[in-house]
C-alpha cells in the first residue's frame, strides 16, 4: 500500500478543503494553502519519484509563494489606509 501522502488526490482533496475553508474565512490565507496543495498533486501525477520530505518542502515553498502573490495581487491602493472615526459602539 501507497504512502498516503504520496497519493494525488489526497493533496487534490487538501485543496479542494483549503479553497472552500477560504470561502467561510476569507483573507487569502487558506488559498495560498490550497494553490501549494494543488500544485502538489500536480507534481505527484509527474512520473517522478519524490520523497514525503520533498513533498513538504514543495508544499511550504509553493504556498508561502502564493500567499506572496495574492497579497501583491489583492492589495490596496498604495498610500492608502482606511480609517474609521465613528465606532459602531459608539
Amino acid at each position: 500500500m501507497a504512502d498516503v501522502a504520496s497519493l494525488w488526490w489526497v493533496w487534490a482533496s487538501a485543496a479542494l478543503v483549503l479553497a472552500l475553508t477560504e470561502l467561510v474565512l476569507p483573507g487569502f490565507l487558506f488559498l495560498g494553502f490550497a494553490f501549494g496543495a494543488a500544485a502538489v498533486a500536480v507534481i505527484l501525477l509527474l512520473p517522478v519519484e519524490v520523497g514525503l520530505s520533498t513533498l513538504a518542502t514543495a508544499f511550504a515553498i509553493l504556498s508561502l509563494l502564493a500567499w506572496i502573490g495574492l497579497r501583491r495581487t489583492f492589495r490596496g491602493p498604495k498610500g492608502q489606509v482606511k480609517r474609521i472615526h465613528n465606532d459602531v459602539n459608539d
